[in-house]
C-alpha cells in the first residue's frame, strides 16, 4: 500500500534584531545632576559631630576640676581637632566605601563617591584636608604644651581613622569598629583634652570618658544595624554582622544604659551629674525604635536621638564638674 508522505519544510529561526549580548535601552542615561555645597555639608554628616564634640566637653570639665580655670584657646584646639577628625573620617569612609562597592545600595543618604556625581579622588582630597587640619592644629597644641609625645599619639588617630574602611584590610570590616570608636572616640580623645590642659588625667576624666565611648559605640552599633543587610552583600563584616540583628539591639541596649550608670556614681561627689539622667528621654527613646523597627529607615531617628543624647548627656557632666 502506497503512503502518500507529505514534504515539511524547515521551520525558519526568527530573527532579532540587536545584539542579543547587549541590554536594551529603552530611555535616554539619566543625567546626574550637579554637586553643590549642600551635597558637600551632607557628605560631612555633621549629625555626626556630636560625636567629637563629647569628649571635649567632659575633658574640659575635668581639666577645670583640677586648676578652676577654664584653658579656652586649648579647649578650643583640641574642639578643632577632633570635629576635623571626625569630618576627615567621614569623607574617608565615603571614598573607601565607595570604591569597594559597600555604598552600592545603602539605606541612607547617598554618598558622594557611590553616586557617581564626585570623582573618588575629589572626595580623597577632601579627607586629606581635614586630617592635615587636625594635624596642625595638633601639632601647634603640642609646640603650646612641651609635651612631644603626644605627636605620636595624633599619628596613630590619624591611621587609625584611615584604615577603618580604608587599606587592603580595614578593621571597621573585620568587627574591631566599635572597639576603636571606644578607644579613639571615648579614651583618647577624652583624657587627652584633659591632659593637654592641666598636664594630668583625673578620675573625673577616666569616668567620663568610659561614658562618652560606650555612647559613641551605641550610635555605631545603630548605623551598622540598619546597614546589616546590605553590609552582608558587599561583605563587610561589621560587629552588627557577626552577632545579628537580637545581638546588636542587646548591645546597644548595655551601651546606651551604662553610662547613666557612670553618671550616679560620679553624682555622689557632682549632684548636678544627677540631670544627666534626663537625656533618658531620648536614649530609651531610640532604644524602643531599635526593638520594634520594621524597616531599616526607621534606624535613622534612633541614630539621630542617640548622638544628641551623647551630647546632652557631656553638657550636664560638664555642668556637674564646674558647678
Amino acid at each position: 500500500m502506497l503512503v502518500a508522505s507529505r514534504k515539511r519544510t524547515p521551520s525558519r529561526p526568527v530573527r532579532r534584531s540587536g545584539n542579543p549580548a547587549k541590554p536594551k535601552v529603552t530611555a535616554a542615561p539619566q543625567k546626574l545632576a550637579p554637586v553643590t555645597a549642600r551635597d558637600w555639608i551632607g557628605a560631612a554628616r555633621l549629625r555626626t559631630l556630636p560625636l567629637a564634640i563629647s569628649p571635649v566637653l567632659v575633658g574640659t570639665g575635668a581639666a577645670m576640676v583640677i586648676d578652676g580655670l577654664f584653658h579656652w584657646v586649648l579647649a578650643l584646639c583640641c574642639l578643632v581637632v577632633a570635629v576635623a577628625l571626625q569630618i576627615g573620617v567621614n569623607f574617608a569612609n565615603d571614598y573607601s566605601d565607595g570604591i569597594r562597592g559597600t555604598d552600592d545600595h545603602r539605606v541612607g543618604p547617598a554618598r558622594l563617591t557611590a553616586s557617581g556625581r564626585v570623582k573618588p579622588r575629589a572626595v580623597l582630597t577632601a579627607a586629606l584636608i581635614f586630617f592635615g587640619i587636625a594635624a596642625l592644629v595638633g601639632v601647634a597644641v603640642v609646640i603650646r604644651t612641651q609635651h612631644w609625645w603626644m605627636l605620636l599619639v595624633g599619628a596613630v588617630c590619624i591611621v587609625a581613622a584611615w584604615f577603618y574602611t580604608g587599606g587592603k584590610r580595614p578593621y571597621g570590616y573585620a568587627g574591631l569598629g566599635e572597639l576603636f570608636v571606644f578607644v579613639f572616640f571615648g579614651l583618647v580623645a577624652t583624657t587627652g583634652t584633659t591632659f593637654v590642659q592641666v598636664g594630668a588625667v583625673p578620675w573625673e576624666s577616666w569616668l567620663a570618658a568610659i561614658a562618652v565611648g560606650f555612647l559613641a559605640c551605641g550610635v555605631l552599633v545603630t548605623n551598622n544595624l540598619r546597614d546589616i543587610a546590605q553590609d552582608k552583600v558587599a561583605g563587610k563584616r561589621t560587629l552588627s554582622v557577626l552577632i545579628g540583628r537580637r545581638g546588636s539591639q542587646v548591645l546597644y541596649t548595655v551601651l546606651m544604659l551604662l553610662p547613666f550608670v557612670i553618671a550616679a556614681l560620679i553624682a555622689q561627689f557632682y549632684p548636678i551629674a544627677w540631670l544627666s539622667l534626663l537625656v533618658l528621654l531620648a536614649t530609651l527613646s531610640a532604644t524602643l525604635i531599635v526593638w520594634t523597627y520594621r524597616t531599616p529607615r526607621e534606624l535613622i531617628v534612633a541614630l539621630q536621638l542617640s548622638s544628641l543624647a551623647s551630647v546632652g548627656y557631656s553638657a550636664f557632666l560638664l555642668w556637674a564638674y564646674i558647678g
